[in-house]
């Protein structure tokens, strides 16, 4: 019967189509290989992508206000050259370190074939190796804007397990950052405060990242800063000292009630030395002088590196001066 509904050509050919249909799949399937093989292979062509550079130079915008078409000749995959042709009219965006660029006239910002060449994967995709640049300068322009730099604050909540505390405050990396925005609003803004973080029921020192809360409608040069903090075991050491008068006339006599206070140590573990032999407590004449109702507060000076903090109890002390 399927000999009968054949086209009579391929009656004359004496060619069944089941064969005909089996032969044209094959050739079909070895041409697709074929293709796949060839296109897994390595070529040399010529690559243009067009790059919008973005970057954190000091008082200038984050991303330029042109493109740049950068040329280089490559060796990638067939596939990957195949893309790189139907893309050719979409932009990249690529960070360029502000350390890479060369200042021209105005806003002119240029990065050298050398400073490219550190961008490949960026600018041409992973697997492209460059054989050279057709390229020799990217320019771009970074128009200018009003900046600030501001301190970074932290919103830090922090508990330790017994007998651990912190050695001095957290500390940031960087300590402060490049607010970019309105001049009226820059003005009102005098520091950018860290997200909030926990730290709880520590003993060993930490570390980490931080994101930034930056004000709505500013930019900020960093999105985010390092953090560490100094955690240490500690012992308490208490002392009864006696309070001493500093810069008090020759003329003058100062009566100080109570005479001691009690000063309770924290020092860091193990101890390496009694701290109450190199420290004394003290009122100023001077602060005295200028107070209206004769308290002072006690103050502790020669303190060694081993005291982490202490406290003074009382802390206020009245003063009387005699004639």
């Amino acid at each position: 019967m399927p000999n009968k509904i054949q086209p009579r050509f391929l009656e004359r050919l004496h060619i069944d189509v089941r064969d005909l249909v089996v032969f044209l799949l094959s050739l079909t399937l070895a041409l697709g290989i074929w293709l796949v093989h060839n296109l897994t292979l390595r070529y040399s062509a010529i690559m243009n992508v067009t790059v919008t550079a973005v970057s954190n130079i000091q008082g200038r915008a984050a991303e330029s206000s042109n493109t740049a078409v950068v040329t280089a000749r490559c060796r990638a995959t067939g596939f990957k050259l195949l893309k790189s042709g139907r893309n050719q009219d979409k932009t990249v965006k690529v960070f360029f370190n502000p350390d890479e660029f060369t200042k021209g006239d105005n806003d002119t910002y240029y990065l050298s074939s050398n400073a490219l060449a550190s961008y490949v994967p960026e600018i041409f995709g992973e697997d492209v190796q460059l054989e050279s640049f057709v390229t020799q300068n990217a320019i771009f322009r970074f128009s200018a804007e009003d900046y600030k730099k501001v301190p970074v604050s932290p919103r830090l909540i922090t508990t330790f397990r017994p007998q651990y505390t912190s050695v001095g405050s957290v500390q940031f990396s960087p300590d402060s950052v490049m607010l970019y925005g309105d001049p009226n609003y820059l003005e009102s803004i005098d520091r950018v405060f860290t997200r909030p973080l926990e730290l709880k029921n520590l003993k060993n020192d930490a570390q980490g990242e931080i994101g930034l809360d930056v004000p709505a409608g500013l930019r900020a040069s960093a999105q985010g800063v390092s953090y560490s903090l100094q955690v240490t075991r500690y012992v308490e050491v208490s002392s009864e000292i006696r309070i001493e008068v500093i810069n008090l006339p020759a003329d003058k006599f100062l009566s100080v009630y109570p005479s001691t206070a009690k000063v309770v140590f924290k020092c860091i573990f193990p101890l390496s030395a009694d701290p109450t032999r190199s420290v004394s407590l003290y009122v100023d004449y001077e602060e005295f002088a200028q107070s209206i109702n004769g308290r002072c507060v006690a103050r502790v000076s020669g303190l060694p590196s081993s005291v982490i903090d202490y406290t003074v109890e009382p802390l206020i002390i009245e003063c009387v001066e005699e004639q």
